[in-house]
């Protein structure tokens, strides 16, 4: 009982803390960047899945599995945020659930831009034998199972709110916050939290390193560094800045766990630090992806520019 008042209270203070400083104006550019990617990554989508040769490719199922995998992300935090500033009471089920699908497509998106550079690496290491080792049933199995692995900590953490007798998160609050979620059950099982977090993004970053360098070693043979302005530079910045974005918001979100159990912090702070969180650093890598590994792609533009041609062509002839 003393657990609930205590969630009740904290989550009353974190509104009143978030209508006091007027941060719901946050959301404003949050909306802005959602819809934009709203508008790309759909297409992007159309493109690679009405393409059978698109299809066929390791690379364009990653890429697929990423902006499918934003979109669910950048659904459900809008959902999120705006209820939060309109102090709309989502159900404690249906907030647990939430916290659930947002944690497993962050997750999924992190797992699949990391096996996007090991296959790159593959590509580049085995080029004879890459479709053997990477054929199209075997991604999408191995896509399948990176939805389940991102899934697996977030549900069994839905499962041990749901069995525990008298849990807090049981509550009915004014706002729902995977942070406030995640920080509750940190109090009795902090090591299994940290592990998850901190474990997944430590092998995730050594394998990103490890073919990373290794490609260099491999390629600096020919030739193709040489240039200040070469394709493989600037891929190789491209990639570094947008796993950069996507893995910063995961080291914040791992602070502000750890804010969360600081009594000497104060409650303006980790609010600012969340919402900043939520609607600036979590979005940039989602409005950057559909450009630097959709578009760049030159197969993926050639079929957009078809498609395009396609439906102009079909519309005269409707018209006329």
């Amino acid at each position: 009982m003393d657990a609930s008042i205590k969630l009740s209270n904290l989550t009353q203070e974190w509104f009143d803390s978030l209508q006091g400083w007027r941060l719901q104006f946050f959301f404003i550019p949050a909306t802005l960047v959602t819809l934009i990617t709203f508008a790309t990554n759909p297409v992007l989508l159309t493109c690679i899945f009405l393409s059978r040769a698109l299809r066929q490719e390791t690379r364009y199922l990653l890429v697929a599995n990423t902006l499918a995998a934003d979109l669910l992300f950048l659904t459900l935090n809008l959902a999120t945020v705006f209820c939060n500033a309109l102090g709309v009471h989502i159900p404690p089920t249906l907030c647990q659930l939430d916290m659930v699908f947002i944690v497993t497509a962050y997750c999924c998106a992190i797992l699949t831009v990391t096996v996007m550079v090991a296959d790159t690496y593959a590509a580049v290491r085995w080029p004879l034998h890459y479709r053997e080792l990477l054929p199209p049933a075997r991604t999408v199995r191995i896509l399948v199972g990176l939805w389940v692995v991102a899934a697996l900590y977030p549900l069994s953490m839905w499962i041990m709110m749901e069995t525990t007798e008298g849990n807090a998160s049981a509550v009915d609050t004014p706002i729902c916050l995977v942070l406030i979620s995640l920080g509750f059950i940190q109090a009795t099982n902090m090591v299994g939290v940290h592990i998850y977090f901190c474990a997944a993004a430590l092998v995730c970053t050594l394998l990103i390193v490890y073919c990373y360098v290794r490609l260099y070693m491999v390629t600096k043979t020919q030739g193709i560094w040489q240039s200040r302005y070469s394709r493989a530079r600037v891929t190789l910045l491209a990639h570094g800045v947008l796993l950069l974005l996507y893995f910063v918001p995961g080291l914040v979100f791992t602070v502000e766990l750890f804010l969360f159990q600081q009594d000497d912090v104060s409650q303006d702070a980790r609010v600012w630090i969340n919402t900043i969180n939520m609607c600036i650093l979590m979005l940039l890598p989602r409005a950057f992806a559909p450009c630097l590994y959709g578009l760049r792609y030159r197969e993926i533009s050639d079929t957009l520019v078809q498609l395009l041609h396609r439906r102009r062509r079909l519309c005269k002839v409707t018209g006329a």
